[in-house]
């Protein structure tokens, strides 16, 4: 413990839920030209899910895609909020009842206390999406952006 414990960053996911979840995004990536990234934060103090989720979006500059085909996983863990925002190429290919969906599956896997499990889960699911709609070119294919979980406040 330091000198200023209460400045400590929350752990909200043992190293073991960590690896789960960036293992799921790197597999996911491996079959896709699209992105996935997931960023955490313990409360959501400004703004509806899916603002908060937008603005971090461009923050991360995940609209630089080649394909903009990017995709944020968005959790506020404190308020319990969640958000899916895609970049406008896989949004329009998957269609709205698709993100719809997702977050409903998210959140039947938070209520049964399932985050991280949750969060991999959807990452597959959504990784499956992302290789039907925009499949692995070998010769195009780059890692456009990190694989890690961003934690915020």
């Amino acid at each position: 413990m330091g000198i200023f414990p209460f400045f400590k960053q929350r752990e909200f996911f043992s190293a073991n839920d960590k690896a789960e979840i960036v293992e799921a995004i790197r597999l996911a990536e491996k079959e896709t030209s699209g992105e996935i990234r997931i960023y955490v934060e313990s409360k959501n103090a400004y703004m509806d899910p899916i603002d908060r989720a937008a603005e971090i979006f461009f923050k991360l500059k995940m609209q630089e895609t080649d394909h903009r085909n990017a995709v944020l996983l968005y959790i506020a863990m404190d308020h319990h909020e969640l958000a899916l925002f895609a970049d406008e190429g896989i949004y329009q290919k998957a269609g709205k009842a698709y993100w719809d969906e997702e977050v409903r599956r998210m959140i039947a896997n938070f209520t049964r206390d399932n985050i991280s499990k949750g969060i991999a889960q959807c990452v597959r699911e959504i990784g499956e999406t992302l290789k039907e709609k925009f499949p692995y070119i070998p010769t195009e294919d780059k890692n456009e952006l990190p694989d890690e979980i961003v934690f915020g406040k």
